[in-house]
């Protein structure tokens, strides 16, 4: 049975800043979808990481469905409308345009979909990432789907001698897709080249070499693409297929005790590790720590299963104390050196007119 997974994902209002979501906006997001999704989907489930709402679709309509991302702008607008009545922080921040054109994607909120023949047990985990953007699942992709010493099964299952298939996108190229693909193992070294620039060089997808399908997809909007200028950080999602002939449950999760330095935190601009949290679970210090959320399932004749919350396990309590300590560490230096982003990555910010205003006040001393 071929069967479309989709997320799609936006910011729509939160209580307090940029903490949560209110628990009256996300039923409506719910009641919204159960009434009007009826004929359309088999399936779906709403979720929040920090301030974003995320919706999981299972459904027969395929990849880009005009009607699956109609459904879900519609609940977000009909939530919107709910955070504007509560007042909440940033109603709307996500809904970058008027009216829906058609597919949400380049309208604001985030996308990450897979058509895939539906095997008798179908496990996959759907990632939610807050105050970070796309490029915060490069490394634990590139551990978890091209080294061995993460991923066991690159060594030991006859299913991924092969290896995989990277789709990376420049998602600084602003007039279409400018994708190229690559294959590990034998183009390891130029995968990585890319790859170290996590805000400009996004993984989008990966295949199974050995059967041709879909293993992994990755949301790559960015919103000061679409915008022109900051509006929040894009908060990626993602789902990934496990185990087979994809990595096991536990490769995929084991990169992200790393806590690897993403761009993030207060305003989207500074640098923080990247913390696994529970499922629904609000932001905090400083705007962050950047965190992702894991949430397994199984679908089976298009339906969910109940959801497995992947960090919810004592060991990433651990994990989370030492993202804690790295977090803390990093925000002591303040505004100095790595611990902000690049200019690169403020031009859409107020420092640009900062800059602009004393840049003529410079003199050059002969």
């Amino acid at each position: 049975m071929k069967v479309t997974l989709s997320v799609i994902k936006a910011d729509i209002g939160s209580i307090g800043g940029h903490l949560k979501p209110s628990s009256e906006v996300l039923q409506r997001v719910k009641d919204y979808i159960s009434q009007n999704g009826k004929d359309l989907i088999f399936d779906f489930f709403v979720s929040f990481t920090g301030d974003d709402i995320a919706i999981l679709f299972s459904h027969g309509q395929g990849v880009g469905s005009e009607k699956v991302h109609k459904l879900a702008w519609d609940a977000f607008v009909a939530g919107t409308e709910i955070a504007k009545k509560q007042g909440l922080y940033g109603a709307g921040q996500d809904l970058l345009k008027d009216a829906f054109s058609g597919n949400v994607r380049g309208m604001g909120p985030a996308v990450c979909e897979m058509e895939i023949e539906e095997r008798p047990n179908e496990p996959f985990v759907f990632f939610a990432a807050d105050k970070t953007d796309p490029g915060a699942y490069n490394l634990p992709l590139y551990l978890a789907f091209a080294d061995p010493m993460y991923n066991s099964g690159l060594i030991l299952s006859p299913n991924m001698a092969k290896g995989f298939k990277f789709t990376i996108m420049d998602v600084n190229y602003t007039e279409g897709d400018k994708v190229i693909e690559l294959n590990a193992p034998e183009d390891l070294y130029d995968i990585a080249a890319l790859l170290r620039d996590n805000e400009r060089f996004v993984i989008e997808s990966i295949h199974s070499r050995e059967t041709g399908e879909v293993a992994a997809c990755v949301s790559t909007t960015r919103l000061h693409n679409i915008a022109g200028k900051y509006t929040g950080k894009d908060d990626p999602v993602m789902l990934v297929r496990v185990q087979g002939p994809f990595p096991a449950t536990g490769e995929v999760l084991a990169p992200f005790s790393i806590g690897h330095y993403v761009a993030g935190f207060m305003r989207g601009s500074h640098t923080g590790p990247l913390m696994p949290v529970k499922m629904n679970s609000s932001v905090s210090y400083f705007d962050g720590p950047p965190c992702v959320c894991a949430i397994g399932f199984c679908v089976h004749n298009g339906k969910l299963t109940e959801p497995a919350d992947c960090f919810d396990h004592p060991y990433w309590d651990w994990v989370r104390n030492n993202v804690a300590r790295k977090a803390t560490e990093m925000r002591m230096q303040g505004f100095s050196g790595a611990a902000m982003l690049p200019y690169s990555e403020l031009e859409y910010g107020g420092i640009v007119k900062k800059m602009e205003k004393l840049e003529p006040k410079f003199r050059i001393r002969r």
